[in-house]
């Protein structure tokens, strides 16, 4: 008795294993419904409904590579359009190879500004930066900000390191996000 026991266990256990897809499997299987979608479509997205309001995770997912190739350089839209480049996706200078023209602005993520003590500021990134670099406050806290846009003295020094790095690196000017690094920083 004590023998078939284990014997049961172990006969269930290798029929359990059997049956089951492996995660590689899954990953396969979805990763060929992607794969279909990936091609070139001979329509722009407003002309084959995804332009919407009310866009759905499945549609992104499905239409995310598909794209029209003889309308990729076209712009349809008249407003301003701003793009962003990270130095940890390679995959962005392609995409902003390809639709390049449907930008007013690229910008690159990779141009710091750290705040040195009162009045003193240092500018790093520069190493590959571009026309128009989006400038990231690095480990400021709301209390950097504060101080130093209630003074004109830092106000004055800050703009006048920006203004001479933009002379010499040749920027058109900078993007400046800070909504993005106070989080919720200042408690009311």
């Amino acid at each position: 008795m004590h023998l078939k026991i284990p014997l049961l266990v172990f006969a269930l256990a290798s029929v359990q294993v059997d049956a089951t897809l492996s995660k590689t499997d899954a990953k396969k299987a979805a990763s060929k419904t992607l794969e279909e979608k990936a091609h070139h479509s001979d329509k722009i997205v407003q002309d084959r409904g995804l332009v919407v309001t009310d866009a759905k995770a499945k549609d992104i997912i499905l239409e995310h590579k598909s794209y029209c190739a003889k309308k990729a350089r076209e712009r349809h839209f008249l407003g301003d359009v701003l793009g962003y480049i990270t130095p940890w996706n390679s995959h962005g200078y392609d995409v902003a190879k390809i639709f390049g023209n449907k930008f007013t602005t690229i910008s690159p993520v990779w141009l710091q500004v750290k705040r040195k003590g009162k009045e003193r500021f240092q500018l790093t990134g520069l190493h590959d930066a571009d026309q128009v670099p989006r400038i990231l406050f690095e480990d400021w806290s709301y209390q950097d900000f504060e101080s130093v846009f209630d003074s004109e003295d830092e106000i004055e020094e800050l703009s006048n390191q920006m203004i001479q790095v933009a002379k010499i690196e040749n920027f058109d000017g900078f993007v400046a996000e800070v909504w993005s690094q106070l989080g919720n920083q200042k408690q009311a």
